[in-house]
């Protein structure tokens, strides 16, 4: 039985591994590798076809340059993808509900992009943080707005991947509690609160797509302004 609501977002461990660990390299296994035959199979065709239709539409507003990018953020929207999806099958475990792991993909990400600025173009990057024709009166503290703006970034970036998924989570195991002690006295209830629950699940599903996608789409708008 469950004591604590949020017991199921805590790290497992089993025989002293931490089961986050065998999590993050489940994506791996599972994307399939691309093969020398002249003909693929269905799988490995989606696959191909969602990689190729994401990363167009993600690298269209981006210059030259930022299509460098287009491994990396369709490999991390492929690995967020999988992850969000695995964890929601019964008798798994989330890592993209913890928030130390996003803001470990959010921080390395975010900093690549700013110093990617500041090297390729210091004055526009600069530029930022300042707005064209700013009275000057309002230099310095639009000035401090923009730089604390800047640096929260990446802890949104992480934060709103945790939020949503944990409180998707959270409502399923709510629901879920509710159906089974409503099924026994209160039927008719409970056959309510069931299609709820098959609903909200379906939510879920398109939440973890939705939030994967936003996740690089933000990376993606990030690293626009910095190219």
């Amino acid at each position: 039985m469950t004591l604590n609501l949020f017991d199921q977002f805590m790290s497992p461990t089993y025989l002293g591994i931490p089961l986050i660990a065998i999590a993050l390299t489940l994506p791996s296994i599972l994307i399939l590798t691309p093969t020398s035959r002249h003909q693929n199979n269905r799988l490995m065709s989606l696959q191909s076809w969602f990689i190729k239709t994401f990363t167009q539409q993600l690298l269209t507003p981006l210059n030259q340059g930022g299509h460098k990018w287009a491994m990396i953020l369709a490999s991390l929207m492929m690995f967020i993808l999988t992850l969000n999806i695995m964890g929601l099958l019964p008798y798994t475990f989330t890592p993209t509900t913890q928030l130390s792991l996003n803001m470990g993909l959010a921080v390395p990400l975010w900093l690549a992009t700013v110093i990617i600025g500041l090297r390729n173009q210091p004055t526009a990057a600069l530029g930022h943080l300042l707005p064209e024709g700013t009275p000057a009166l309002l230099i310095p503290i639009l000035i401090v707005i923009e730089t604390i703006s800047l640096f929260i970034r990446p802890l949104a970036l992480g934060v709103r991947l945790t939020a949503n998924l944990t409180a998707g989570h959270l409502l399923i195991q709510l629901i879920s509690t509710a159906t089974i002690t409503l099924a026994p006295t209160m039927t008719t209830v409970a056959m309510l609160t069931a299609t709820l629950l098959v609903l909200l699940t379906l939510l879920e599903v398109a939440v973890a797509i939705i939030q994967a996608y936003v996740f690089v789409l933000l990376l993606s708008l990030y690293l626009q302004e910095n190219v």
